[in-house]
């Protein structure tokens, strides 16, 4: 997830969630935490010999975590000028770089990478938006490579429509951006019908605005900053508290997920 240039910023009663959330002080945007994003590193393998594409890297949480494992190349896919200035200060090796593209139309050559990872951007996608997302990331991989992907997920797989509905209807209210979540099945058939074989898939609880994940994630007093700043701001502690209430409400349907898969040889 993003965030906006200020000169476009929406008052905190329109914002999308996310990005009310960075203004608040969170750092960590994703469903599953730091921790689901270390498993997502770690399935990926990311070494010296690797070519990385980020899509959406946002904030740069992650990409910190990506470029301190030195990896051949890295490039980040970012649209949002205010997030790409962030990555413009982060990417300082020659063989590092921010280019301005959509993670659907990246503008890379063919072929190009052995990793390829996004987070917390394809739930909030219509179907063939998603299909487009991770086509292009099948493009860009050589033959071997892998892709990753940490989303918000649907339980069970026959979960009823009627929760389905609800789930899209209340996050996409309370959050003002829509929201999409697949249950685990049809995350998997997404990357099968783009020709993916998925080696790894972990789920995690969507705890992203509870107090023991805001510590795990933020540290002690960067999680006390970001409530300080929410409960003495009177509409930004109003959109938080109805975030979480959802969250809660959908708890035992919804999960953090974290899937890879390779490319054939």
């Amino acid at each position: 997830m993003t965030t906006s240039p200020k000169s476009k910023m929406p008052p905190d009663h329109k914002m999308p969630g996310h990005w009310l959330l960075a203004k608040m002080g969170k750092r960590v945007l994703r469903p599953g935490g730091l921790e689901l994003t270390r498993r997502l590193l770690d399935e990926l393998a990311i070494t010296a010999d690797d070519d990385v594409v980020e899509f959406a890297p946002g904030l740069g949480v992650t990409a910190k975590m990506t470029l301190g494992r030195r990896p051949q190349s890295y490039t980040a896919i970012e649209r949002d000028e205010k997030a790409a200035k962030t990555m413009d200060r982060l990417v300082t090796r020659a063989s590092d770089r921010c280019v301005k593209g959509t993670a659907a139309e990246t503008g890379l050559d063919d072929q190009v990478a052995t990793v390829v990872y996004g987070e917390a951007m394809l739930s909030m996608q219509p179907q063939q938006e998603k299909q487009r997302i991770v086509g292009e990331a099948v493009r860009l991989l050589k033959p071997g490579g892998r892709y990753g992907i940490h989303e918000l997920c649907l339980v069970p797989d026959d979960a009823d429509n009627t929760v389905r509905d609800g789930i899209e209807r209340g996050m996409s209210d309370e959050i003002h951006v829509g929201v999409r979540p697949l249950t685990m099945q049809e995350w998997r058939q997404l990357f099968e019908e783009a020709g993916l074989t998925v080696t790894t898939e972990q789920t995690a609880p969507m705890h992203l605005l509870e107090p023991i994940r805001l510590v795990q994630d933020e540290g002690v007093l960067r999680a006390l900053r970001f409530a300080f700043n929410v409960a003495t701001h009177a509409a930004a502690r109003k959109r938080v508290l109805a975030m979480r209430s959802v969250f809660r409400k959908y708890g035992e349907h919804l999960r953090a997920l974290m899937l890879v898969g390779r490319r054939p040889e």
